[in-house]
């Protein structure tokens, strides 16, 4: 099989797989839901900086929560059958495939969920579907790299935490950026700065994602 055939089967094993059980999805739902509920019940209403933030805090949460346990929930056993028939950069971006599609459907199903509930103040709401596609896709190569890293340092939370400290900050301010940008419905091209820092982002955490993980995966 090539590299592509390889992604496609595995990115198409882990949908089966969480399709079958639905437990981890449900209970991330579940996660959303309660804490956009509690949120609604603690603050009522609040300005569009507050709701933004809020928004964006609940995404963060949840994208750990959803994305941490990929690489973890894997057995020694299977990663040493992948070891002896797959190339080690298909099974890291099949993940990161993977969990981009699962952090897009919840956090679609977040946004409807969160604008029903508080009312909705985006000017632009094709602009702020990007930056919420963006952040889902974001969220997913950080956290799929240093989950990688962190199943191999026995699943340590404390080495999770550090590694993606550094990453996850400035790529909050860019989401807040460009998220307030669509709320206030400016211009698009006042958001352009913005867009392309979230895009170098994506793409040094996945370049950086290539290069390491055949290193961890000899380990």
């Amino acid at each position: 099989m090539n590299f592509l055939e390889q992604v496609k089967i595995l990115v198409i094993k882990d949908i089966m797989l969480e399709w079958r059980s639905k437990a981890a999805f449900n209970s991330i739902l579940l996660y959303v839901v309660s804490t956009v509920f509690v949120c609604y019940q603690a603050f009522k209403t609040v300005d569009t900086l507050v709701w933004n933030a809020l928004f964006w805090i609940i995404l963060l949460f949840a994208s750990i929560t959803a994305i941490a346990r990929g690489f973890t929930q894997e057995t020694q056993h299977r990663y040493l059958y992948y070891y002896s028939i797959l190339n080690p950069r298909a099974l890291v971006i099949s993940k990161i495939v993977y969990n981009a599609l699962l952090m897009i459907l919840i956090s679609l199903t977040a946004f409807v969920v969160y604008g029903t509930i508080f009312r909705n103040p985006i000017g632009d709401l094709f602009l702020y579907f990007i930056a919420v596609s963006l952040g889902a896709i974001s969220f997913s190569s950080v956290f799929t790299m240093v989950s990688g890293i962190s199943a191999k340092t026995g699943s340590n939370s404390t080495i999770m935490a550090i590694l993606s400290f550094p990453v996850i900050i400035p790529l909050l301010i860019m989401l807040i950026k460009l998220s307030q940008h669509a709320i206030q419905g400016l211009e698009r091209a006042a958001s352009s700065s913005e867009l392309f820092v979230l895009i170098a982002i994506n793409v040094i955490t996945i370049a950086i994602s290539l290069l390491l993980f055949p290193y961890l995966w000899r380990d």
